[in-house]
């Protein structure tokens, strides 16, 4: 694919070299070698983002209208295939990849005017206010209920599975409006302060050990209506917009570090001298698993290219998210077997920033960590059978 790059491109390849060599400290290196999920520590999420949004690179898909880089579709490529080579930190998705484009297509003007420089700049941490106890693929049977007062609403309700609201000052959140007619259409789309009195937030500790989840509680939490995205009793389809975002990711960037980190493992002798790397049953396993890379990133070079020409993401995204968390599911699976029993060791403290040295190669640190938390890519964002029968429907017509 290389050769194909043109020498714009590739002179555009040496200024993100550049950037990331004068910019990475050795500490935001570490933090993204240390990543073990979608979600990066908030330190260093915030700090990579700021350098970003300093450089104007903070949004790549944004229109640059609003604060995008007018890139085309080959240099978003070239940059995300760099970062994942430098091995960059994560950035908080839910601001700049699911609110932002939201807000976007949704949003008022001056919704947009107010939020999305903040979304840009950092100053804005959102979290999604979707699930509840009794709601998760099917959010049309929410509960969280907000009353008309005047030109305030007032929630009362629960979410949960809220990731990083610990963290966040914002919330995006789907409520009920209305109990008349169709279940979907009595639900409206808020953004919420999460300053706001009445809102109560009580952890969710994930199944490696790490405070990624929780339940966020609302008694009596007031919130302006001019807060509220689209129309009254509406709020489905603004959310159905916002979940092709979410549901499309470009995960081959994180299928493919994964997989040069097990490779890289691979490579190392043991006390024979042996190395797993020349394994028939291992090459086999690893080259499936390249090949499902490159086929991702077609179908993600697809979506953006849709998106280039102003489109939206579209019912494919619902393909893609099943198929990438399935796939980076099985690529954990093979990092495991090549860390064995290195990957048993349970060492919070080493993937900290600055963290003491781990037990075993720092390679095999965040295989075990990355194994556990990506056992929810297939339901996080609409479970797999969700999605499947998205496409069934939508793509099928089943």
């Amino acid at each position: 694919m290389d050769s194909q790059f043109s020498a714009t491109d590739e002179a555009f390849r040496q200024e993100v070299r550049s950037f990331l060599n004068e910019n990475l400290s050795e500490e935001l290196r570490e933090a993204g070698r240390k990543k073990t999920s979608i979600w990066q520590e908030k330190n260093s999420a915030m700090a990579w983002q700021k350098l970003l949004f300093d450089k104007g690179w903070a949004a790549p898909e944004w229109p640059a209208e609003y604060g995008g880089t007018d890139w085309s579709l080959t240099q978003r490529y070239i940059f995300s295939q760099e970062c994942a080579r430098a091995e960059t930190p994560g950035i908080s998705p839910m601001g700049l990849k699911m609110c932002g484009p939201m807000l976007i297509g949704y949003g008022t003007e001056e919704q947009k005017n107010y939020y999305l420089p903040r979304i840009l700049s950092g100053e804005h941490i959102w979290c999604q206010g979707y699930s509840e106890p009794g709601a998760g693929s099917d959010l049309a049977s929410l509960k969280t209920f907000a009353a008309s007062d005047g030109d305030d609403y007032i929630v009362n309700g629960t979410k949960i599975w809220t990731s990083f609201a610990q963290h966040s000052n914002m919330m995006f959140a789907l409520v009920r409006t209305s109990t008349e007619g169709k279940v979907q259409q009595g639900i409206s789309f808020l953004l919420i302060d999460m300053s706001t009195p009445g809102i109560k937030i009580e952890p969710i500790i994930n199944l490696e050990g790490s405070h990624e989840l929780n339940q966020v509680f609302f008694d009596d939490v007031r919130v302006p209506k001019t807060n509220r995205v689209g129309k009254e009793n509406d709020g489905w389809s603004v959310a159905k917009y916002l979940l092709e975002f979410e549901r499309f990711s470009i995960s081959s960037i994180e299928l493919r570090r994964l997989l040069d980190r097990t490779r890289r493992l691979a490579n190392e002798t043991g006390a024979t001298g042996d190395s797993l790397a020349n394994d028939p049953a291992f090459v086999t396993k690893l080259a499936q698993l390249e090949i499902d890379a490159l086929a991702m990133e077609t179908s993600e070079q697809r979506v953006l290219a849709s998106l280039s020409a102003g489109n939206r993401p579209g019912s494919v995204s619902s393909v893609l998210n099943a198929i990438s968390a399935e796939t980076l599911q099985r690529a954990d699976e093979l990092a495991i077997e090549v860390a064995a029993y290195y990957g048993l060791a349970y060492q919070p403290e080493a993937l900290e920033v600055g963290g003491p040295a781990p037990i075993g190669s720092t390679i095999t640190l965040p295989m075990m960590p990355s194994y556990l938390n990506n056992r929810m890519r297939t339901i996080a964002g609409g479970s797999a059978e969700v999605q499947r029968n998205i496409v069934a429907k939508a793509i099928l017509e089943l």
